[in-house]
C-alpha cells in the first residue's frame, strides 16, 4: 500500500476562445420576392448527464462466537461495528471490529471495548479523503490514549487487570489491522488466486507478542524487567505488550503497551 495520499485533482478551464454572440436574425422585409425569411431557431444545446459509474460497495459480513472455557467468567470481550463513523466528519465508509482478550478479569477488556475507538476517531482517523500515514498515526495515537486513561482508571478503582487486543478499521477498501499481546488476525486467500471454490490458504497478518521471543526479551530486558527460565515477564505474564496491567508496567517503566500496526488492501 501506498504511504501516500490520494491526490485532490482540480480540472481547470481550457483556454478556448470566448464566445461570440450571435445576431438575432432579422426578416428581409425588402427582399425582391416579398417573401419573409422563415425564422430559424437558435440551435438546441443538448446536454448530456454523465452518469455517474458508483463502484460496487463492498459488502461486510460480521460474526462472533466467544467461549469462557474453563474459567468461571469470561474476560473478553468484542466489537462489531459496520458503521463506526461516529458522526465523525467525511464520507468514506468505515467499519470498526476487534477482540480484547482480558486476564486477571474482564475490566481493562470492558475499558478498551467501549473506549478505543472513540479515542482513534478523535486522534483524527482520516474518512474525506484516506491518508494512510494520518491513519496509522491516529491508531497509535488512540491506542495510547486508551492505555493511559486505562491505567488512571484501574489505580483509582484498585484492579490490576490486562487485555490483548487485535483490531481493524475497514476504511473504503483498505483495512488497517493493530494488534497488542498474543491475539492474532488472520486472512483466508483462495490457495490458487481463482474466484472458483478451491481451497483457502491462511495468512496470519500480525505477529505476536510474548516475552520468550529474543525481540521482546531483549527490549523488556533493557527496560529493567526481567523474563525468567519459563518466558514469562516477572515469572507471571506471558505476554509482553498489552492494555492495563498496571503493576507490571510501574517496573522500571517497562512499557508494554505498543503496537504492531499492518495494512494491507483489500482486492474484490
Amino acid at each position: 500500500m501506498s504511504e501516500t495520499a490520494n491526490p485532490i485533482i482540480e480540472k481547470a478551464g481550457s483556454n478556448s476562445e470566448p464566445n461570440l454572440k450571435r445576431q438575432p436574425q432579422v426578416d428581409d422585409e425588402t427582399s425582391d420576392s416579398g417573401a419573409k425569411k422563415p425564422k430559424t431557431n437558435p440551435p438546441v444545446q443538448e446536454e448530456t448527464e454523465k452518469e455517474e459509474v458508483k463502484e460496487k460497495s463492498l459488502e461486510i459480513e460480521a460474526a462472533v462466537a466467544e467461549d469462557k472455557g474453563s474459567r468461571h467468567t469470561m474476560e473478553d470481550a468484542w466489537v462489531i461495528m459496520l458503521d463506526a463513523t461516529l458522526n465523525s466528519p467525511g464520507k468514506l465508509r468505515c467499519g470498526h471490529f476487534a477482540i480484547y482478550d482480558g486476564h486477571g478479569g474482564r475490566l481493562a477488556a470492558e475499558y478498551a471495548q467501549n473506549h478505543l475507538h472513540a479515542n482513534v476517531v478523535s486522534s483524527g482517523l482520516p474518512r474525506e479523503l484516506l491518508d494512510v500515514k494520518a491513519a496509522k498515526k491516529a491508531i497509535l495515537d488512540g491506542f495510547r490514549k486508551t492505555d493511559e486513561a486505562l491505567l488512571q482508571e484501574s489505580s483509582s478503582g484498585g484492579w490490576q487487570d490486562g487485555a490483548t487486543a487485535v483490531c481493524l478499521w475497514v476504511i473504503e477498501k483498505t483495512v488497517f489491522v493493530a494488534n497488542i499481546g498474543d491475539a492474532k488476525a488472520v486472512v483466508a486467500r483462495s490457495a490458487d488466486g481463482s474466484d472458483k471454490a478451491s481451497p483457502l490458504k491462511a495468512i496470519v497478518l500480525t505477529r505476536e507478542h510474548k516475552a520468550i521471543y529474543p525481540q521482546e526479551r531483549a527490549r523488556i530486558q533493557k527496560a529493567g524487567g526481567t523474563v525468567s527460565s519459563n518466558g514469562r515477564l516477572q515469572g507471571r505474564l506471558e505476554v509482553s505488550r498489552a492494555f492495563g496491567d498496571r503493576q507490571f508496567k510501574k517496573l522500571a517503566n517497562c512499557r508494554l503497551v505498543l503496537l504492531l500496526l499492518q495494512i494491507f488492501i483489500l482486492l474484490t
